[in-house]
């Protein structure tokens, strides 16, 4: 079908519909919008993203965005590293910092297990959370995955390969609706979560 923009217009909506949660309405409304406003604001826009990109790295020891080799999280010497809270993304550590209830490390295992996208094991960081756990002394696991499908199959996974090793596995409580995303939940809920968090049964 013909589009009714001009190929740039056009090109700029499709990318833009091509990031996560925009619609095609969206896309199009974000285009008219940049297409209105100053070339200034369009080009600090473009130059944060660039900037961002070329600058913001995954943290060598948790995988969480940072602007250096280790992220200022695993860089507080102040945190207990002995407890782990193991995440799907980086934006839920934001979320979970809020709560001021954790004063452990995390670990970002960048997704969560999707057979039907064809994302296994391999395609997370399960590896390299496995490697932490005898050169930090880590004793507890907390599993903060999202209370959705895919989260809890990750986290089952993750309580069946880490419980033999003889660590404290543990599930955040079920405050947090199901199917719901960590980042969109209350900083009380999370932080009830946290704090009534169960051993993972086998």
């Amino acid at each position: 079908m013909a589009s009714n923009y001009t190929p740039p217009v056009q090109l700029l909506i499709d990318e833009l519909g091509r990031l996560p949660g925009i619609g095609p309405k969206s896309a199009q409304r974000i285009a008219f919008h940049l297409l209105k406003i100053p070339a200034d604001d369009v080009n600090r826009l473009a130059e944060a993203i660039i900037d961002a990109k070329a600058r913001v790295r995954f943290c060598e020891r948790c995988f969480n965005v940072a602007d250096s080799t280790l992220c200022p999280i695993c860089n507080d010497d102040g945190r207990d590293a002995s407890v782990v809270c193991v995440v799907e993304e980086s934006r839920d550590i934001v979320a979970l910092e809020k709560t001021g209830e954790f004063r452990g490390r995390y670990h970002v295992l960048l997704g969560a297990m999707s057979p039907l996208e064809g994302i296994g094991p391999e395609q997370l960081k399960i590896r390299e959370l496995v490697a932490r756990i005898e050169p930090e002394g880590i004793e507890e696991i907390i599993l903060c995955t999202n209370p959705n499908t895919e989260g809890e199959v990750t986290a089952m996974y993750l309580a069946r390969l880490l419980k033999p090793i003889g660590l404290t596995v543990t599930r955040i409580a079920s405050g947090l609706p199901v199917g719901g995303d960590l980042e969109y939940a209350d900083e009380l809920t999370l932080g009830r979560a946290l704090e009534g968090r169960r051993n993972v049964a086998d």
